[in-house]
């Protein structure tokens, strides 16, 4: 017999009012294996009563409670009882069981939910799947001229994949416990379950070490987490149904940790050197090196219950071994015939201290070049050749080439890559799922929910959703509504972007935002200088993060609808032309605000060829959408063919290290539209 909770007087929903109908399909993300709309809609006025068919835990209370304030904040409507009696919505929520796998790559995240006029009712295999499909049942608001209403609906869905994580590297920018508590709230609705947590790295080590303090010392740059803190996050994300997977990057990637205890490393390194941030490995035929990591992570084991431990392993430069004679003597009397056999030894060695912990090891696909223990997990990062080369050796696979989101490449390029593009039906059995990864050489914490936030909630679709579920169309089309939910549910894409823009031009930030709108950052790594600078062999000098392209987002959604409107009111759709222009005439006039603000603060200077640029190509547009006159196509085709030369120059990663990039690294993102509406040269 279930029993019955009544939630405080927050956020509540009323019955189901069968004349009320929904704006429009609900933007649902990922979407579910299956969704029906069902007809009419819940007013969202009343308190929401709470029925336990199944399982009910402090867990659940927890959850159920975070829900209500979500659906609160949502909807923008409190409950108000002198306003009348209230009809209190019935969410039924049937948990089947206590998952004794929960927080493991085998939890379980089915579920099934039903709105209809006898209320919601909720199914599940489990607690994590109660928590998807609350997610799935917040993206069921809708708003109406009638107020606030949730959807009716029949959906019944289960993930893909078991893994669907992201990557966020706290190593090369510092993110404070909060900024990645809230990466894990967004991470909940998303339905994604892995954070993994880049811990270490050439630059700094993140964590507080007890057994080894001049760890924190010396390798931490002043800021890095105390296990106190570690504890914390861990707590926070299982409340989610989401588990942290942490790496401490060895023997390559091995700069700050050397720089603490540099009797381990491989050539001595030198702090005063940035270069070697790229190169210094640790000695692995010194005894006292496994010795170090055996305890290090043994140290870090405790600290988090997964039983994945990420030991890195990626881009070790050999020549940091050969060019050691007593290292290169070691190699020869131990049969080792190049740098990637004597890697596989230390891998094989790593992988057997970390089982000693209850661990399974997981390294990047460098550590199966040559043969390490079948049960290392690979994660995929260079190319599919690579997730087919370790499944076929029988190792698990989680793919993360193809969704390196540092990359600044548009959602809609991602979401175009399955994770088991080209393997074969038995490589792809081996393939545990996927995960994004965020580098962050150019993202700093204030940046962070921008770069992550909405692709990654494009990523999640490709992790958990069926696989024919992979239309880009229609993932950017509902890409905005699910930005939207984000932000009003704490996200701070969009209000740190307005903050950033305020500090540049405080006097007239919306000017400024306008012309960032309309234009994205420079692409794969080109807005990485120091990466540039490190490949050319010049002096590397800090770089900041406080110009317009760390303000640009990589996907403009303004341009994108553009673009489309464009193609809509060429196919026929003339009533558009008036909005059309409208946008033109504004993207031309704001360079006049441009030019004002650049006068006023220096720092908005290299702006001004862009503002220019973007001003000639909605010249350009209106001349196509007006007809124009004398002489206006061979300024259209200069401007579309700057714009053209300009986007080429970070197009791919070789021509984003060896071609000169635009000006402000900034990308006009309408040329699509223009170029239509120049060729069309029509009258409507």
């Amino acid at each position: 017999m279930g029993f019955s909770r009544m939630l405080g007087a927050g956020f509540v929903l009323a019955l189901l009012v069968a004349p009320q109908v929904a704006s429009s399909s609900p933007a649902l993300m990922p979407m579910p294996t299956s969704y029906v709309a069902g007809s009419g809609a819940i007013a969202l006025t009343g308190r929401m009563e709470v029925t336990w068919l199944g399982l009910r835990s402090a867990l659940l209370d927890r959850v159920v409670g975070r829900f209500e304030k979500r659906l609160d904040t949502l909807s923008g409507r409190t409950y108000a009882p002198e306003y009348g009696p209230v009809t209190a919505l019935r969410l039924s929520i049937d948990c089947m069981a206590d998952d004794t796998r929960m927080l493991s790559v085998d939890m379980h995240e089915h579920y099934r939910l039903q709105v209809d006029t006898d209320g919601v009712r909720l199914t599940a295999d489990g607690p994590a799947g109660v928590m998807r499909g609350l997610a799935t049942l917040l993206q069921l608001v809708d708003h109406t001229a009638d107020g606030p209403v949730l959807d009716a609906a029949v959906i019944e869905d289960r993930p893909r994949f078991a893994w669907r994580g992201i990557l966020i590297d706290v190593s090369r920018h510092f993110m404070t416990p909060a900024t990645l508590e809230r990466q894990m709230d967004a991470m909940e609705l998303a339905k994604l379950n892995v954070l993994h947590l880049h811990l270490s790295d050439g630059q700094s080590f993140r964590v507080e070490s007890r057994r080894y303090p001049r760890l924190q010392k010396v390798a931490a740059r002043g800021e890095y987490y105390t296990q106190k803190q570690i504890r914390a996050l861990v707590a926070y994300a299982a409340e989610r149904a989401i588990r942290i997977v942490p790496e401490f990057d060895t023997p390559g990637h091995s700069f700050a940790l050397l720089t603490a205890y540099p009797r381990y490393a491989a050539q001595l390194p030198d702090a005063m050197d940035p270069r070697q941030v790229y190169v210094d490995a640790f000695d692995p035929t010194l005894p006292g090196t496994y010795d170090f990591i055996r305890h290090l992570y043994h140290e870090m084991s405790r600290l988090f219950p997964d039983v994945y431990f990420h030991a890195g392993g990626d881009e070790v430069r050999g020549w940091q071994w050969t060019q050691n004679p007593r290292i290169a003597a070691s190699m020869k009397a131990h049969g080792y015939a190049d740098p990637k056999a004597l890697q596989a030894a230390f891998t094989t060695r790593i992988a057997r201290f970390l089982e000693h912990d209850g661990k399974v090891m997981m390294g990047w696909d460098e550590v199966s070049e040559a043969p390490v223990p079948q049960g290392v997990m690979v994660e995929a990062w260079r190319g599919q050749k690579y997730a087919a080369a370790a499944a076929s050796a029988g190792h698990p696979v989680v793919v993360s080439a193809g969704y390196y989101l540092d990359l600044l490449q548009p959602a809609a390029q991602h979401y175009r890559v399955d994770p088991t593009d080209t393997l074969s039906d038995m490589q792809k059995a081996h393939v545990v799922g996927a995960e994004a990864a965020l580098w962050t050489e150019t993202v700093t914490d204030e940046m962070l929910d921008a770069r992550l936030w909405p692709r990654l909630a494009a990523m999640s679709e490709r992790f958990w959703s069926p696989q024919d579920i992979c239309d880009p169309d229609s993932m950017s089309a509902r890409l905005p509504a699910i930005q939207a939910e984000l932000q009003v549910l704490g996200n701070q894409a969009q209000s740190n972007t307005y903050r950033m823009a305020a500090r540049l031009a405080p006097a007239d930030p919306q000017s400024l935002l306008t012309l960032l709108s309309v234009t994205s950052p420079v692409r794969n790594y080109a807005r990485n200088h120091q990466a540039w600078q490190y490949l050319h062999k010049v002096p590397i000098t800090e770089q900041h993060f406080d110009t317009p392209a760390d303000i640009a987002a990589p996907d403009s959604f303004a341009a994108q609808a553009f673009n489309r409107d464009v193609q809509i009111y060429l196919s026929g759709q003339s009533a558009l032309k008036p909005d059309l222009r409208a946008r033109l005439v504004a993207w031309r006039d704001n360079d006049v605000a441009i030019i004002r603000l650049a006068a006023q603060y220096p720092v908005l200077q290299p702006l001004l060829p862009v503002s220019a640029e973007l001003a000639a190509l909605a010249r350009a547009g209106l001349g196509g959408l007006d007809g124009g006159g004398h002489g206006w196509r061979d300024a259209a085709r200069h401007a579309l063919a700057t714009a053209h030369q300009q986007i080429e120059a970070s197009a791919t990663t070789k021509a984003a290290h060896t071609m000169a990039q635009p000006p402000a690294d900034l990308v006009q993102d309408i040329v699509p539209g223009i170029e239509a509406l120049m060729m069309s040269g029509r009258k409507i």
